[in-house]
């Protein structure tokens, strides 16, 4: 076995954990496989997997070849992918992070689709709101909400979502409904952090034609789109997030929308990638595929 099949052999069995199927994957022998590692870790002169009846995890050398080898399977990859018929047809993993609420509601319904367009790219799919940082983590590309931050990232934008401001009516019952955005500084708002953010941000609205900040100040803050929406729901306070997100809610009426007289600017979702992924086969056909997704789902009705 070549050193580059034996490298693609050796992070599918840490991703999946497994021998057999990491051979499957690759269309090898069980036994093929099992010589090809003891090879590589003989030319190495050190233990990369712990093998147990179970499972297989990586040593922590094996950790840390792993790392490192991952980024250099994706480089041999593309390479060979912008040559090749695998313009067209690519194939490889590709390593995406998506916002929690778009990776269940927007990006998973759909992803046998991409499956069936593109049968030899396998996806490994981490979500959440943390930050990550897309080079040290091996992440080929992130969708994200709001303005992009890091320069070093290239940045192609899915849509603009209409956000709107609201609260309970347990809480507007309480603390009376903001009837001018200039109000909102007397309000409850709940806070949302990241690592490295700050725990609170203001709300944005459109005043006369210009986009204005509104400070916000509240007493509890939270880490998770959903303990977001959550925490408006017992009461807590006022939250501004994207339309799509609450309709449910607001159709059922257990959130109400305020200041319905003003419009908060829009938030873009943007695909961000590093730029040496820019001519990644992979990485191309995964951004057109979810951009059809989102104009689908926000398309302007008569655009």
């Amino acid at each position: 076995m070549d050193r580059f099949l034996a490298l693609q052999l050796f992070n599918r069995i840490v991703e999946l954990g497994s021998f057999t199927e990491a051979a499957e994957m690759l269309n090898v022998p069980r036994a093929t496989a099992t010589h090809a590692i003891k090879q590589m870790e003989s030319r190495l002169g050190a233990r990369l997997l712990d093998r147990t009846t179970r499972q297989v995890k990586p040593t922590l050398d094996g950790q840390a070849f792993y790392e490192r080898s991952r980024r250099v399977v994706a480089d041999l990859e593309d390479a060979e992918s912008s040559v090749s018929t695998q313009v067209v047809n690519p194939r490889g993993t590709l390593r995406l992070d998506v916002h929690g609420v778009h990776a269940t509601t927007i990006l998973l319904p759909h992803i046998t689709d991409f499956r069936e367009r593109y049968p030899n790219i396998d996806v490994i799919l981490s979500s959440g709101d943390r930050l990550v940082d897309l080079v040290k983590e091996g992440i080929d590309c992130v969708v994200r909400a709001g303005q992009p931050r890091d320069s070093s990232l290239i940045a192609r934008k899915l849509a603009d979502l209409p956000e709107i401001i609201c609260a309970s009516p347990a809480y507007l019952a309480r603390y009376g409904t903001p009837k001018h955005p200039r109000e909102l500084a007397q309000h409850h708002a709940i806070g949302f952090f990241s690592r490295g953010n700050d725990s609170r941000y203001p709300f944005s609205v459109i005043v006369d034609g210009d986009v204005q900040e509104f400070p916000a100040t509240g007493w509890i803050s939270v880490s998770d789109a959903e303990c977001y929406t959550s925490a408006a729901l017992a009461g807590c306070g006022l939250i501004q997030v994207p339309r799509f997100r609450l309709e449910e809610h607001l159709n059922a009426g257990r959130l109400v929308q305020v200041l319905t007289q003003w419009k908060c600017p829009d938030l873009p979702i943007c695909a961000l990638y590093p730029f040496h992924r820019q001519l990644s086969p992979r990485v191309r056909v995964f951004i057109d595929w979810v951009r059809e997704l989102y104009d689908k789902r926000f398309a302007i009705p008569g655009s």
